[in-house]
């Protein structure tokens, strides 16, 4: 091997030698080609930094907004005294004042006439909302719509030559695929409005987040990524390498308070559902199916001859509701809903979330001790 080696090492050798002689003129050979001009390498450079990842930025860049909230909440204070005297908290009382909180976050401009989406939670109570473009224009925004189930909001804004970004089908999303975070985090730091970039890729889909004390949203079928999703950036979008915007970035899971990798964003095909219904009924409509149901506890259990304390039992059907048409009755036990386990009165609100009025829910029920199944219609809840 050492032989072989050294042979081609000389060849090499050989070769240069003898290129280097007919360069000289002291043998005939082809001419040698020209070295490229730094022109053309700076070219060839700046066309291979102009990657999907940049053209998805600069695409999506301009519609992305900073979201300035002055929000109002009542605070409640009890004064504090020594030996926590009756006579004294009795005569003093409970003392109570507005106080006004400021918040930042991100949202993305979705249609040419103003249409903004971020979180619910970005402008919860929310008494004045300022969005400022990346180009230093300023706008009072609107609530259209807010629905906390869904953590989205829908604002307005009314201002020409809008930069907007185009929502992509978040279904058609593939494991593995670039995920482009975009928005301003930290906000308050920074003195323009320029929006941050961040890259990863889509971690997971469809991904159920449990409950947690004092969330009112339902995070149910979300997206996952690692690309870094910081404080500031909720409301902003998740873009694929295409430039369009598949999910509005929610929040993340930390040990840290910073970003370790596991972020979560709403999929855009649920702001479409939602986006449609405002621009054609003006509002989110509420669903209706007609139910009061409560948890089942082991004594009900026993006492109505269960197996398990799993399940939410119908304590009510409304009259003249879905549910009454569809033949369910008071007594009966839900145990799934469209082929998804109910456990407790938890999971069966998950079990509903996302339904759309003209949806039909297929209830699997306990009766008198046999399954049965039933078909319901949803429908918009009545007015009063």
């Amino acid at each position: 091997m050492r032989i072989i080696l050294i042979v081609l090492t000389m060849a090499v050798v050989g070769a240069g030698v003898g290129l280097m002689l007919r360069q000289i003129g002291q043998g005939p050979g082809p001419a040698v080609a020209p070295t490229p001009a730094a022109a053309d390498v700076q070219q060839a450079i700046d066309r291979s930094r102009q990657t999907a990842i940049v053209r998805a930025a600069q695409k999506v860049g301009p519609a992305v907004v900073s979201i300035s909230v002055t929000a109002t909440r009542v605070v409640r204070a009890t004064p504090w005294f020594p030996f926590r005297d009756q006579f004294f908290k009795d005569f003093f009382g409970e003392r109570q004042y507005v106080e006004k909180v400021s918040n930042l976050g991100s949202g993305v401009i979705v249609s040419p006439d103003g249409y903004v989406v971020t979180n619910e939670h970005v402008v919860r109570n929310a008494s004045e909302i300022k969005v400022t473009l990346p180009d230093g224009r300023e706008y009072d925004a609107r609530v259209l719509e807010e629905e906390k189930d869904y953590d989205l909001a829908i604002l307005r804004i009314e201002g020409a030559d809008l930069p907007h970004a185009e929502l992509g089908d978040s279904d058609s999303l593939i494991i593995g695929e670039w995920a482009i975070a975009i928005g301003n985090p930290f906000g308050y730091l920074l003195s323009d409005a320029h929006p941050t970039v961040t890259v990863g890729v889509i971690s997971a889909l469809h991904r159920d987040i449990k409950s947690s004390e004092g969330v009112v949203a339902v995070y149910k079928d979300m997206i996952q990524t690692d690309a870094a999703i910081n404080p500031g950036n909720s409301g902003g979008p998740l873009v694929n390498a295409l430039g369009e915007v598949v999910g509005i970035n929610a929040f993340i899971i930390t040990k840290s308070g910073g970003s370790m990798g596991m972020g979560f964003a709403i999929p855009a095909n649920r702001v479409k559902y939602m986006l449609e219904e405002v621009r054609k009924y003006g509002r989110m409509r509420k669903i209706w199916i007609g139910l009061l149901v409560q948890e089942i506890t082991p004594l009900l259990a026993q006492g109505l001859g269960l197996e398990r304390s799993e399940g939410v039992i119908i304590s009510r059907v409304d009259r003249g509701s879905p549910a009454e048409r569809a033949g369910l009755e008071r007594g009966d036990v839900i145990v799934a809903v469209n082929g998804e386990r109910v456990r407790n009165y938890e999971s069966a609100r998950r079990a509903i979330f996302g339904s759309r009025v003209g949806d039909v829910l297929e209830f699997e029920v306990i009766r008198d001790g046999e399954p049965r199944s039933f078909d319901v219609r949803v429908e918009e809840a009545p007015s009063n």
